[in-house]
C-alpha cells in the first residue's frame, strides 16, 4: 500500500517502497502529529510536530488539511566520487498542505519521504502576507520512541564542540546531545536521528525530554533567537535511518538522497588524492607551527615532502604553520592570523611551482582560532591565491577558547544559523575559485557534498592528534568501532590515519591505542575522498607496510559493510573506482576476535590474488603493536576468509584479480 487516508483526510498513511515502513500523519485536533511502524511494529509513536515563533502565535495547532501530493520516485544518480558510485534514490512521498482553521490562517506544509531504509521530514513556510519575514522561537518537532533504548552520544554546548568520546547510556539518561545520535531499541532495531540538506538554519541537538522522547532543540543565536525567516523557505530534513543490523547503517544512503543535485556546473578540477604533510610532527613536539628553530613549516622542509608525495604516488602536501600569525597565543589572538603572508623562511610561491612541476599540488592552510569577523574579511583575497598558486585543496580549521560551550570569539554558537552561513559561503567562494576543502572543527555534515563536491572532507570528531597529547590517554581501542555507527554515517571524516611510530617520546603516557595493522585497516574503514598518509615520511621509508597505504585508493565504485558491532568491531569491503581490486578493513576494540567472512562480494569466476597485512600472533596494541604479519595468497568468491585481530587490532586486505590465461 503505498497511500491511504481516512477521518475526512485528518489521517495520512505512507508506505515504503517495500511496505515495510509505514508513516501515518495525524491531524489531531488540528495538531499535527506523525507516528512510524516497521512491519506493523511501533518505531516512533505519536510524535509532536511544529513551531514557536518569536512574538507571535505558535504554528502548532489549529490547521485543516487543504490538499495533498503523493508521488512516488525510482531512480539513481552517480556520484561525483564518493564510496559508493551509484546510489539509487527510491522513496514515497507525501506533501501535505495545512492552513491554520482560525486567526491569521497561516500556512504550512509538511513533506514526508520514506524510503526502504529510512524517513525524512521537512517543512515548508510558502510565501505569504501573514507569514513574511519572523524569528523561531522553539521547533517542537520530537521523536516518541516505542520503547526504552541505548545511545551512543556526545554532549552539545560544550567547549570541544563535536570532539569527545563517545557514551552509552539509557535514552533517559543522556545530556543534549549531537547528531547523528544512534540508538539501539529494545525490540533490537537501530535507528539514527540526524538531518539533510542544512542551509540557512540552525543545526540541532536532541535531549531527552522524557524516558522515551527525543526533542529537538536548535543551537541558538547569541541573543536567544533560534532562526531568522524569510518565506518562502524551506527547513533541512529531519531524518531516521532504520536497521535490524548495525551495519546496515553504513550503506544507508538516505542522507545523500535528501540532498540537492550539485550546483557545480563543471566538476572535472574535482579530484580524490591522498596527501601527506607537515603536521604530526608539531603535534610530537617536534616542530612548531611558530616561527623560531623549530618552524615546520619551512621551504626546505616542504621541498623535502614534496619530493617524497613525487616518489610514491601522493597527490598533495598538506602546510600547516605557514603564514603569519601562529607566534604567541594563537587560540586567543587569532585576530593576528594573515591568510596572505608567508612567513620568511616559507616561499610559497616557489614551493607551489616546485610542486606542480612535480604532478603535486600543495594542501593550503587557514586556521581562523575561530575569529570568523578577520577570516571573513580575508577569505576572498586569500582563496584568489591559491588559485593563482595552483593550490587545489585548502584545510581551514576553527580551534576556538573565546567563549564557553562551542561559541565563536564573537559569541555566536559555532553549529548555529549564524556558522552555518560562514560555512557555506566559504564553500561557495572555494567552488569559485576551484579549491577543493578539508573542514576541521565543522559544523556537522549533513550531506552537502552531493550539491558542492568541492566540500571533501571535515573532522567534527577527535581525531589522531588526542593519542598524542591528550590527557586522557588518547583515543581508545573501542572509539573507531564507536565513530564508524555514529559521526561517521553522517559523511567523510579526515580522521588522519597512518601513523606508525606508534610510541610518542616527547609525550610520556601517551601512544597510539592501536596496532600497525589496524592503522592500515583504517584507510578502508574510514571513509575520505582526501586521505591523509599521517606519519612523518622518515618512518615510512622501509617499512613494508607502507606498500599498502600507497596502494589504497580513496575513491569507490561500491561498498559492502561484511559485519559489525557498535563498539566492538566492524568490517569493510570497498571496490576501487579505477580498478578492479577490492579492499577490506577490520577492526576490533581492546577485545581479540576471530572473524570468519564469505568472501561473495568478489566477482564470481574471477581468481584474486590476496595480499594481507594482518597482526602478528603475538600482537597486542599494549604490548607488542608493530608485530605484523604479511601474506600472499590466492582467493576466489566462494571461499572463507579468516581473520584473527589481536587485542586492538585489525587486517587489511588487497584483493587484485589475476588475468586469465
Amino acid at each position: 500500500m503505498l497511500f491511504s487516508c481516512k477521518k475526512e483526510w485528518n489521517e495520512i498513511a505512507i508506505s515504503s517502497p517495500d511496505s515495510r515502513l509505514q508513516l501515518i500523519f495525524d491531524l489531531n485536533l488540528g495538531k499535527p502529529t506523525y507516528k512510524l511502524n516497521l512491519n506493523g511494529k511501533p518505531i516512533v509513536l505519536e510524535s509532536q510536530m511544529g513551531f514557536r515563533l518569536q512574538g507571535l502565535p505558535a504554528l502548532d495547532s489549529n490547521f485543516i488539511l487543504l490538499d495533498r501530493k503523493v508521488r512516488s520516485v525510482n531512480e539513481s544518480w552517480e556520484q561525483i566520487w564518493g564510496e559508493e558510485k551509484i546510489i539509487d534514490n527510491h522513496y514515497n512521498e507525501v506533501i501535505l498542505y495545512l492552513k491554520e482553521s482560525t486567526g491569521s490562517e497561516r500556512s504550512l506544509n509538511i513533506t514526508f519521504r520514506l524510503y526502504n531504509g529510512g524517513l525524512g521530514i521537512r517543512y515548508e513556510f510558502p510565501e505569504q502576507e501573514n507569514l513574511n519575514e519572523f524569528q523561531i522561537a522553539e521547533e517542537l518537532t520530537n521523536y516518541t520512541l516505542a520503547n526504552e533504548a541505548n545511545v551512543w552520544w556526545i554532549p552539545a554546548y560544550q567547549p570541544e564542540r563535536y570532539e569527545y568520546l563517545y557514551k552509552k547510556s539509557k535514552l533517559s539518561e543522556i545530556d543534549t546531545a549531537h547528531t547523528p545520535l544512534t540508538v539501539e531499541t529494545k525490540d533490537g532495531l537501530f535507528l539514527s536521528f540526524h538531518e539533510a540538506s542544512l542551509y540557512d538554519f540552525p543545526s540541532y541537538t536532541l535531549y531527552a525530554s522524557d524516558t522515551n522522547i527525543l526533542t529537538l532543540d536548535l543551537v541558538p543565536w547569541s541573543n536567544g533567537i533560534k532562526a531568522y525567516v524569510k518565506t518562502p523557505f524551506v527547513t533541512p530534513w529531519r531524518t531516521i535511518q532504520v536497521a535490524e543490523e548495525p551495519q546496515e547503517l553504513i550503506t544507508n544512503y538516505l542522507i545523500l538522497n535528501l540532498n540537492d543535485t550539485c550546483r557545480i556546473a563543471d566538476t572535472s578540477w574535482i579530484e580524490p588524492t591522498k596527501y601527506v604533510g607537515i603536521w604530526w610532527g608539531m603535534h610530537i613536539d617536534k616542530y612548531t607551527w611558530a616561527s623560531g628553530k623549530k618552524h615546520g613549516a619551512t621551504t626546505e622542509r616542504t621541498k623535502k615532502y614534496i619530493d617524497f608525495a613525487a616518489k610514491y604516488g601522493f597527490g598533495g602536501v598538506l602546510i600547516e604553520g605557514w603564514n603569519i600569525g601562529w607566534d604567541g597565543d594563537w587560540i586567543k589572538n587569532g585576530e593576528l592570523f594573515s591568510f596572505t603572508e608567508p612567513y620568511p623562511d616559507f616561499d610559497i610561491e616557489y614551493l607551489a611551482k616546485y610542486a606542480k612541476e612535480k604532478g603535486i599540488s600543495l594542501v593550503g592552510h587557514h586556521e581562523t582560532s575561530g575569529q570568523i569577523d578577520n577570516y571573513e574579511k580575508q577569505m576572498d583575497e586569500a582563496y584568489k591565491m591559491y588559485e593563482n598558486l595552483g593550490v587545489r585543496y585548502l584545510k581551514t580549521g576553527y580551534v576556538g577558547a573565546g567563549y564557553p560551550g562551542g561559541r565563536l570569539f564573537n559569541g555566536e554558537w559555532h553549529h548555529g544559523q549564524y556558522g552555518v552561513r560562514h560555512f557555506q559561503r566559504s564553500v561557495e567562494l572555494a567552488a569559485r575559485h576551484h579549491i577543493m576543502l578539508i573542514i576541521h572543527e565543522p559544523v556537522k555534515d549533513c550531506g552537502l557534498r552531493r550539491t558542492w563536491p568541492n566540500l571533501m572532507s571535515r573532522e567534527g570528531a577527535r581525531g589522531m592528534e588526542y593519542n598524542a597529547w591528550s590527557p586522557d590517554g588518547g583515543n581508545p581501542p573501542d572509539y573507531i568501532p564507536t565513530l564508524i555507527f555514529t559521526r561517521l554515517l553522517a559523511g567523510p571524516m579526515d580522521y588522519t590515519p597512518g601513523i606508525f611510530d606508534l610510541e610518542i617520546p616527547a609525550k610520556p603516557g601517551n601512544r597510539v591505542n592501536t596496532t600497525l595493522a589496524k592503522q592500515l585497516a583504517y584507510y578502508v574503514i574510514i571513509y575520505s575522498p582526501l586521505q591523509m598518509a599521517a606519519d612523518l615520511p622518515e618512518n615510512y621509508e622501509g617499512n613494508p607496510a607502507f606498500q599498502f597505504i600507497r596502494d589504497v585508493p580513496c575513491d569507490w565504485e561500491k561498498t559492502v559493510a561484511l559485519n559489525g558491532k557498535i563498539g566492538n568491531y566492524v568490517t569493510i569491503a570497498r571496490k576501487d573506482r579505477n580498478s578492479d581490486n577490492w579492499y577490506l578493513g577490520s577492526i576490533t576494540d581492546e577485545e581479540a576476535r576471530s572473524l570468519k567472512l564469505r568472501a561473495d562480494f568478489l566477482e564470481a569466476r574471477t581468481k584474486y590474488l590476496m595480499n594481507t597485512y594482518a597482526d602478528g600472533e603475538d600482537a597486542d596494541w599494549i604490548s607488542n603493536p608493530l608485530s605484523l604479519k604479511i601474506t600472499q595468497d590466492t582467493i576466489v568468491r566462494a571461499d572463507t576468509i579468516y581473520l584473527n585481530l589481536a587485542p586492538g587490532g585489525g587486517t587489511a586486505i588487497q584483493f587484485v584479480p589475476i588475468p586469465k590465461e
